[in-house]
């Protein structure tokens, strides 16, 4: 039997005639949960339909996004009117999505409800059980894949901030099974290591069941009792995991968690430099403060100076020793006219005065002037005082007869 050789582009096209002629594929209801969904700029929807086994990948054009009455999300259960297709340029098939209607939560949905609601209930998720994030961490762990866009964004973000922090890398599966146990080893071993101080758990985006293996309640039982603080970069920004909840610090991305667990050597240098600054200025301040005061002191001390005491009490000194001089004057000045008075007084009244007049006095030895003839009997010697000095003579006594 013969067998025609067809090109690739004739296989795709022969599938596609195929498969557009079929009633079935070209009127379907499918029921199934979104995941993996995005909103193109031009108002197309892609996503893909799941069930517990299988997937097909989905688009609905703008021109039938426009009448949906709600907005799709992933997780979601729904039920899609379509048809399947084959897209010729790249020979996969998709359902081409015409009408939508929401059927309920999906299975995974629900069931990282119930576990966030069980976690947060028994306190897994309260702040006051958050550690702390070192701001300058020397030695960062990071679990993720090694060969995904995680840890080479974690990495690239870590040299240009600061390439003096170590990073360890723990490979680990972050989807499928087993996962979550992988990332539980790596959250255990890094807690073995002493020098170690911060952990982050990346992982890029995904569908939720992709990031399912940050659902798992082991995992958050690991994170809550991890001795080392631990950052969530998982997804995308608007993927939340349980993991996020329990960790000490959420970020929206794996590059995101790098920022904040990897202080930025320029930041740090410029924050030294301002505390260098301050501390110089304060320096300066203080000393010109001691300055100031020390200059402020030596003017108390020339102010209190004992020997500028000492000068104004020889100024006083000389002051009452003028004064003492010129009472002693005063007064001496007074006695001797007063002295000078008495002098010409007793001089008027000397009875010595007479004798420069030709008299004379008559004393006793002692020099008591004897001025009574009866007291002159008595004396054998007496003195007799003359103008020009004294002399004795011996007193002989003659009768009235004889004189």
């Amino acid at each position: 039997m013969f067998i025609k050789t067809l090109s690739v582009s004739a296989l795709n096209n022969y599938i596609k005639k195929t498969m557009d002629s079929d009633f079935i594929l070209n009127n379907l209801n499918i029921k199934g949960e979104i995941s993996n969904f995005k909103l193109h700029s031009s108002g197309h929807i892609y996503f893909s339909l799941k069930d517990e086994s299988s997937k097909i990948n989905c688009i609905m054009f703008r021109s039938h996004a426009s009448t949906l009455k709600f907005m799709p999300k992933d997780g979601e259960a729904v039920l899609v009117k379509g048809r399947v297709s084959v897209y010729e340029k790249d020979g996969s098939y998709q359902l081409y999505c015409e009408d939508m209607t929401q059927v309920g939560l999906g299975e995974l949905y629900i069931k990282y409800e119930e576990l966030k609601s069980k976690l947060e209930k028994l306190g897994l998720f309260d702040i006051k059980h958050k550690k702390p994030i070192p701001k300058y961490p020397k030695k960062v762990g990071v679990i993720t894949s090694p060969t995904g866009a995680a840890i080479r964004d974690i990495i690239n973000i870590s040299r240009r901030r600061n390439d003096s922090i170590d990073i360890l890398l723990y490979p680990a599966l972050v989807q499928g099974l087993n996962a979550s146990e992988d990332i539980i080893r790596g959250i255990e071993y890094f807690n073995s290591l002493e020098d170690l101080d911060l952990i982050i758990l990346a992982r890029g985006g995904g569908s939720i069941e992709e990031l399912w293996a940050f659902n798992d309640e082991n995992l958050a039982y690991a994170i809550y009792n991890s001795k080392k603080p631990t950052i969530s970069g998982i997804g995308h920004e608007t993927d939340f995991t349980i993991a996020d909840f329990v960790c000490d610090k959420r970020a929206s991305t794996p590059s995101a968690a790098a920022e904040l667990a990897i202080p930025s050597a320029k930041e740090i240098e410029i924050l030294l430099n301002s505390y260098k600054n301050k501390i110089s200025a304060s320096i300066n301040s203080y000393l010109t403060f001691l300055s100031n005061k020390v200059d402020c002191c030596n003017k108390t001390l020339e102010l209190n100076n004992p020997m500028n005491y000492i000068s104004n009490q020889y100024n006083q000194i000389d002051r009452f020793k003028d004064k003492i001089n010129h009472k002693i004057k005063v007064i001496l000045q007074t006695d001797k006219e007063q002295l000078s008075k008495m002098n010409a007084v007793l001089n008027a009244h000397n009875p010595l005065k007479v004798l420069n007049k030709g008299y004379s006095l008559i004393e006793d030895l002692d020099s008591s002037v004897i001025s009574e003839l009866s007291v002159l009997k008595t004396k054998d010697k007496v003195k007799i005082r003359l103008k020009d000095g004294n002399t004795l003579a011996r007193i002989q006594c003659l009768s009235d007869k004889e004189i």
